[in-house]
This record gives C-alpha cells, structure tokens and sequence, in this order.
C-alpha cells in the first residue's frame, strides 16, 4: 500500500468524512451514463446505500442488544 495501517484507516476516514467516496460515485455514474453502460432494469438497491425514510415491515421483533448482568452468586 505503501503507508502504514494507521496511515491507511485515517485516510480513509478523512476522505470518508470530506464526501470522497459519494462523489467518486457520482462521477462514476456520470461517466457510466454517458457512454451508455448503466442498465437499470438489472439492478439492485439494498439498505446499505437506501436507508428506508419510513421504516418497514418486521417479520420478527428486534433482537435485545442489551447485557445481561451475570446472576450474584453472593
């Protein structure tokens, strides 16, 4: 990589936090569209890029992320 791991992990989230990442997609987009190469009838959205604005449909309840404490053995 030529750089540390340290050096690697802060550059990627300095370039995170500066919006890198959303406009090198943009513009790969851009260029993808232009010569004609995106087909949309063969795609897929999930929620890592699309975040759901009202909420969905549970088919379980959540699952507690919560610690049990240890039962006192005093």
């Amino acid at each position: 990589m030529g750089c540390s791991g340290v050096t690697a992990w802060r550059r990627l989230r300095d370039w995170t936090e500066a919006g890198v990442w959303a406009r090198l997609h943009a513009a790969l987009l851009t260029e993808l569209r232009r010569a004609d190469l995106v087909d949309l009838d063969a795609c897929a959205v999930d929620g890592s890029h699309i975040r759901a604005l009202k909420g969905g449909t549970m088919s379980a309840p959540r699952p507690s992320t919560v610690l049990v404490p240890a039962p006192s053995t005093t």
